[in-house]
C-alpha cells in the first residue's frame, strides 16, 4: 500500500514538474525542439556556464571538442597542446582573428580589464610564480575559463578557485587595432 502510494505520489511530483517545465519555457519564448536552445542547454550544464551566458554556440563546440587533450608545452594538435596555442586556436577558429603565439605577447594585444568586466571570449591571464604573464585562459561566463592546464590538459575552471584566484593577473579583450591587423581574411 504505501509503495503504490509513493509510486502514485512520484508520478504526481513529475507530471506537474514537467507541466511547469514546459509552461516556464514557452513563457520565455524559448521553444524545446529550437536546436540552439538546446545545445545552449546542454553545454551550460557541462561546462558548468548559466545558459544565458552560452551566447556563442561555435565557441562551447569548439572547447567541448578539446576538453582532455594532453597539456603540451609548445603543443599544438589534440595530441597534446598549450594554454597560448589552445587560445590561438580558439580565437583562430572562432572569432577568425589571428592572436601572437605566447601569453605575454598575447597580453600586449589586448584592453586590460578586472574580473568584473569580462564578458564570454575575453582573455584571462595569469602570473603563475612568475613575475611575468605565464597563463592564459578564455573567459566562458560565471567565473568560469577555459585553458589547457598544465596538470589536467584542456579544462574548464573557476576564477574563485584558491589556485587560480592567487595567480589571476587580469582580464583582456583584443583590440579592434589587432583584429584588423592580424584578422586572416
Amino acid at each position: 500500500m504505501i509503495k503504490k502510494f509513493l509510486f502514485s505520489t512520484l508520478i504526481a511530483i513529475c507530471s506537474l514538474s514537467a507541466a511547469f517545465a514546459q509552461t516556464k519555457t514557452k513563457e520565455s519564448g524559448k521553444e524545446l525542439n529550437d536546436p540552439d536552445n538546446l545545445a545552449s542547454q546542454y553545454f551550460s550544464q557541462v561546462m558548468g556556464v548559466a545558459v544565458d551566458a552560452t551566447s556563442n554556440l561555435k565557441l562551447y563546440k569548439f572547447i567541448y571538442e578539446w576538453i582532455g587533450t594532453p597539456y603540451s608545452y609548445g603543443g599544438n594538435t589534440k595530441r597534446g597542446i598549450d594554454c597560448s596555442a589552445f587560445t590561438k586556436a580558439i580565437y583562430d577558429k572562432v572569432f577568425n582573428t589571428t592572436i601572437r603565439r605566447n601569453s605575454r605577447d598575447i597580453f600586449s594585444m589586448v584592453d586590460p580589464l578586472s574580473k568584473e568586466d569580462l564578458k564570454e571570449g575575453d582573455l584571462v591571464f595569469f602570473k603563475i610564480k612568475s613575475r611575468s604573464i605565464s597563463h592564459v585562459g578564455i573567459y566562458l561566463g560565471d567565473n568560469r575559463f577555459a585553458h589547457a592546464s598544465s596538470s589536467r590538459g584542456v579544462v574548464i575552471s573557476n576564477l574563485n578557485e584558491p589556485y587560480y584566484s592567487r595567480y589571476f593577473y587580469k582580464g583582456g579583450r583584443v583590440l579592434e587595432s589587432f583584429k584588423k591587423e592580424f584578422t586572416v581574411e
